[in-house]
């Protein structure tokens, strides 16, 4: 798929949360990663320096997007400025980050190496209504998604597994199934949570995420998005690179 159409308008809260239980009770037909090596876009939005946690509206924001193929290649990448459409809300992050991050992935997918999926740093099924940012912006953009976390959404205080090596660990369970797995993507580190996102169910998600980890932690997609995100941010004068 080589293109992604921004909506004119973005909805207002309450329609966003109808949109969320609209999307987030349909049933599409399952994807499976092709044999052949994956293309993966990402996206990452770093926020000035002093407007984190809840923030609120018309928070600066720089917005990193890159297409990556499986072997860590970047295909194509750029950068986004927007504004916060609100303060950060759980379960509501469309509302915060939705439209720019739509603009900045529209940039590297229009005209683009065709994507086979989006990684996002977002819940997916993992969500009161089924339909965290990555199931949304997957549905939006008509593309298969996977979220990648450092931890839940509803279960915030589930205790976070011990890795023995490099792979798929638990099956995170929600009120209506699996949502998410563990996945130990470094041998020592911390886990990542592989969300369930738009197509995907938690085995596809882990097997996303361990195909494009081979480097890092963190999917390279996502790395690399994050990376021009907070460069950007640093350049403006609003924030370290990293951090």
């Amino acid at each position: 798929m080589g293109t992604a159409a921004v909506p004119p308008t973005w909805p207002d809260v309450g329609s966003l949360q109808r949109e969320q239980e609209e999307v987030g009770s349909l049933d599409p037909p399952p994807w499976a990663p092709p044999d052949r090596p994956l293309v993966a876009a990402a996206a990452f939005v770093a926020f000035a320096r002093g407007e984190a946690g809840p923030g609120a509206e018309g928070d600066r924001a720089w917005v990193g997007a890159a297409v990556v193929a499986e072997d860590g290649r970047p295909l194509r990448t750029a950068v986004v400025r927007g504004r916060a459409g609100g303060p950060y809300r759980p379960g509501l992050l469309a509302h915060r980050e939705g439209r720019m991050t739509v603009e900045a992935l529209a940039t590297v997918i229009d005209g683009g190496p065709a994507v086979d999926v989006l990684v996002l740093d977002a819940t997916g099924r993992d969500h009161p209504l089924r339909c965290g940012l990555a199931v949304h912006l997957g549905w939006l953009l008509d593309l298969p998604s996977v979220g990648v976390t450092h931890r839940l959404l509803t279960r915030r205080d589930a205790p976070v597994p011990r890795c023995a090596g490099r792979g798929p660990s638990e099956v995170v369970h929600g009120p209506e199934g699996p949502v998410a797995r563990w996945v130990c993507t470094r041998v020592g580190a911390r886990p990542v949570v592989a969300h369930a996102g738009w197509r995907t169910d938690p085995d596809v998600a882990a097997q996303v995420v361990l195909r494009t980890s081979a480097r890092a932690r963190t999917p390279e997609p996502l790395r690399r998005a994050r990376e021009l995100a907070r460069v950007a941010r640093a350049v403006a004068g609003a924030g370290r690179p990293t951090g």
